[in-house]
């Protein structure tokens, strides 16, 4: 369902360096949700730090546009960071498991590479 990493890196500094590593395989990042300081503005809930960023491969996004404008319901990809006992977690959603149209399996397989890429190099 999910690509995740542990890393010792602060969340800035593992924010930092997923989001340049997904930009050297075509993603960027479209949206930053940080949910804690949301929460906390929202209903005044304090929790630990956690991040959501979209991320987008224009043209992975295009393809699959093009054959179903219901594939936006799945985008930008996810990516999450958290603060952990053991470091931040950065974990990426499976575009594998989002896509079961046999028509885009090989985009969602060529997606995963790219993702999978990037975080190894997180």
């Amino acid at each position: 369902m999910a690509l995740t990493k542990i890393t010792d890196k602060s969340l800035e500094e593992s924010k930092a360096a997923i989001t340049k590593a997904l930009s050297g395989v075509g993603f960027g990042i479209l949206t930053e949700i940080d949910v804690a300081k949301t929460l906390k503005a929202k209903i005044d809930v304090d929790r630990d730090p956690l991040v959501i960023l979209g991320a987008c491969n224009p043209t992975f996004a295009n393809q699959a546009l093009t054959h179903d404008p219901a594939f936006a319901l799945m985008m930008p990809c996810n990516v999450v960071l958290a603060e952990t006992p053991s470091g931040t977690s950065i974990t990426i959603v499976d575009p594998r498991e989002l896509i079961n149209d046999p028509e885009l399996q090989q985009l969602a397989n060529d997606a995963y590479q790219l993702l999978s890429k990037a975080l190894e190099q997180a």
